[in-house]
């Protein structure tokens, strides 16, 4: 097996939020890392040779504070960690790979996995998006907030500070897993309703969490659950992959987002 690159890189690791900003900056020839369990066999396998690379274990960056209904995440916040939190976010972390992953795997890391490779990633991203959860992040420009299916597509120009999102009033979930020695989520549909209406993510239906706005827009219209989750494909990106097809994925999951709303009636 090839030597680490991580022996090969200027390593820092920041004691502070603000050092972690600092030293991040613009982005530029700076990988960071979190818990690991992405990046790791990148570097250990030599695929990835970075120049810098960030540790953020110290730099506090982790927790989960609410304030009324509304509940701030740091991006070091472990996915064990997020098994508890409201509905869709806890069952969504609760699939995630398994528990000595999740014990080890971070909000944060979740969020900017990097597209590609043989099976999706991102678990969690149905989820917040459905939560329509904001997101801070830091680079160049300096600190902003904005939402979650803005920050997806484009993960690696910014540090993830933290996320924030309301305890909905109504949630709902449905999935296709593959088991696994880790296991492995195909499709995921998330729904859930706040004071800012209801919202539809997905994940496994494209590079990145996706949020349904056409499955929106028909519900919105006055169509049934059933009418509405054949809207689905219009914003999907369906692909092939070592867990499943396009074809498959294209016919799985218009059921699941019907699943998914008429999981809503069960409350939080």
């Amino acid at each position: 097996m090839p030597a680490t690159s991580l022996a090969e890189a200027q390593v820092i690791a920041p004691t502070s939020r603000a050092e972690a900003v600092e030293t991040f900056g613009d982005g530029s020839s700076v990988t960071v890392l979190g818990g690991g369990t992405i990046l790791m066999p990148e570097l250990n396998y030599g695929r990835l040779r970075p120049e810098r690379v960030l540790l953020l274990q110290n730099a506090g960056l982790s927790g989960i504070a609410r304030n009324g209904n509304s509940l701030t995440i740091g991006a070091m916040t472990t996915v064990v960690e997020l098994e508890q939190m409201p509905e869709p976010l806890g069952t969504a972390a609760r699939h995630v790979a398994d528990h000595e992953i999740r014990g080890q795997a971070t909000l944060g890391g979740n969020l900017c996995a990097p597209a590609g490779g043989t099976t999706p990633r991102g678990d969690l991203q149905a989820a917040l998006i459905a939560l329509g959860a904001q997101v801070k992040t830091a680079g160049k420009g300096g600190e902003r907030t904005e939402p979650i299916e803005d920050f997806l597509p484009a993960p690696a120009d910014r540090l993830l500070l933290e996320v924030e999102f309301e305890e909905p009033q109504r949630s709902g979930y449905a999935a296709a897993h593959r088991p696994h020695a880790h296991a492995y989520t195909i499709l995921a549909v998330c729904a859930a309703e706040t004071s800012a209406g209801l919202r539809v993510g997905l994940s496994g239906a494209g590079p990145n969490g996706l949020r349904a706005r056409s499955v929106e827009a028909a519900l919105a219209g006055g169509a049934s659950a059933e009418e509405a989750s054949q809207k689905v494909l219009d914003d999907a990106q369906t692909h092939d992959d070592a867990l499943a097809s396009a074809w498959y994925r294209q016919r799985l999951l218009p059921i699941l987002v019907q699943r998914a709303l008429d999981d809503l009636g069960g409350g939080k």
